[in-house]
């Protein structure tokens, strides 16, 4: 692909069969297709039915967000249903209308849609639809619809808004071009992430068979080495750390702030090693507050916070202080502090359920304190072992997740390269 350098409307790169192939077209997607929102028969319980000749329907949540394609629903409803919804078949595509919206897929089967769904259907023969659906995925497009959508907090599309989105086209041949490049990066795409969720599936089989179950002291599996050795201690994480907390200086006295001294707050908690913050804190800040520095090397627990935050673990990669929501693990010399923090981190969900007396779902330092924790001897090595194997996946996950990073970031570049600004022709 080169650039191109001819009067009109045309992309920065174009492959090279199409150089002389001249400008493009431009149109609103209007004109080249029917745009219908869909319907929601109510109450949609009286609609729904078991029968498996019944009449797919289609909600947001059928579909996954990473997906190009919808290939199935997890409802029917009867045909009853058929007057007050609306029916998409397969080849159009369709996008919601909030929330996420504007992210298309194409359908691959037919089915009934709700009203939270937008379809385009009855494309014209001169677009292809994969091209159509790239086109529409793309960083212009997009941004089309984010500042075109109506709403105060819950911005929405309609009809007439996705009817009037910039439509840019070559001939067909062209179209079927770009879509099948960019198809052919998804594809790879797909492969790589498939390699990353096996890979946490590998990490996920491990911890389950190096650590001990919920309730047990003694895991499934024990590395050849170490079969005859002693059984695990059966223990309490407050018998092999100390734990803190730290505070928050007063945001009403800019002179606790902006400092040099890093600050942690719970959003920094994330099963990583934290090394970068986005607070810092003076002196002052920190001879004025109840906060404190925290060693490096030592792991933050998150007591509080935001939606799924409680209960997450991190690595401080750095000397930081800490707000009052982040409790700091202080290990003694029982413990390897990756062996304790890949323990941890697999133990999310069973930490989440933990909660102080009166139903306040958060954490305290004592009930971290009573968290039960067993361990084998650290002079046998074994913590050591485990440790290392664990952390030696995880560094195959981070390698993974920024090949697949780099994938989805050149897939970006080339559409934003391949699709021609509407609002610019080339000189």
């Amino acid at each position: 692909m080169s650039k191109q350098a001819k009067k009109g409307l045309l992309p920065e790169r174009r492959f090279p069969e199409f150089q002389d192939k001249g400008a493009w077209e431009r149109s609103q997607l209007g004109a080249l297709s029917t745009i219908v929102r869909g319907g929601s028969p109510r109450p949609i319980e009286a609609f729904l039915t078991r029968d498996v000749n019944g009449l797919n329907w289609l909600k947001i949540g059928d579909v996954d967000k990473g997906s190009k394609y919808v290939i199935h629903t997890e409802e029917r409803v009867k045909d009853s249903a058929l007057s007050k919804t609306r029916v998409v078949n397969n080849g159009d595509l369709i996008m919601s209308n909030s929330m996420s919206f504007g992210r298309p897929y194409i359908m691959k089967i037919a089915s009934c849609i709700h009203d939270g769904w937008i379809a385009v259907t009855n494309i014209n023969d001169n677009i292809d639809r994969d091209y159509l659906y790239y086109l529409i995925l793309s960083n212009e497009s997009q941004i089309y619809f984010f500042n075109s959508a109506a709403g105060g907090g819950v911005k929405n599309l309609n009809a007439e808004i996705i009817k009037a989105l910039p439509v840019a086209f070559p001939q067909k041949d062209e179209q079927q071009k770009i879509a099948h490049c960019l198809a052919s990066i998804d594809d790879l795409i797909a492969a790589q992430a498939q390699k990353l969720i096996d890979l946490k599936n590998h990490k996920r089989g491990l911890l389950q068979r190096l650590f001990p179950m919920e309730g047990e002291t003694v895991p499934k599996h024990r590395f050849p080495e170490f079969q005859d050795q002693d059984k695990w201690v059966a223990s309490t994480i407050g018998d092999i750390s100390e734990i803190t907390s730290g505070g928050t200086p007063s945001r009403s006295m800019p002179e606790y702030w902006d400092g040099d001294i890093p600050w942690v707050s719970t959003t920094l908690i994330d099963f990583n090693t934290i090394k970068n913050v986005n607070e810092y804190i003076t002196q002052d800040g920190l001879n004025n507050s109840s906060t404190k520095i925290i060693p490096e090397g030592a792991l933050l627990m998150a007591m509080y916070g935001q939606g799924i935050t409680r209960g997450k673990v991190a690595k401080l990669g750095i000397d930081a202080t800490i707000n009052q929501a982040c409790a700091a693990i202080l290990l003694n010399d029982k413990v390897n502090a990756e062996f304790v923090f890949q323990n941890l981190a697999a133990r999310y969900d069973e930490i989440r359920k933990i909660s102080n007396p009166g139903g306040q779902e958060n954490l305290s330092a004592t009930l971290i304190k009573q968290i039960p924790f067993s361990y084998p001897n650290i002079e046998s090595g074994e913590q050591q072992k485990i440790a290392t194997c664990l952390a030696s996946i995880d560094k195959l996950i981070a390698a993974q997740t920024q090949k697949l990073d780099a994938f989805k970031a050149h897939k970006k570049g080339l559409m934003q390269q391949l699709f021609p600004k509407m609002d610019e022709e080339s000189a």
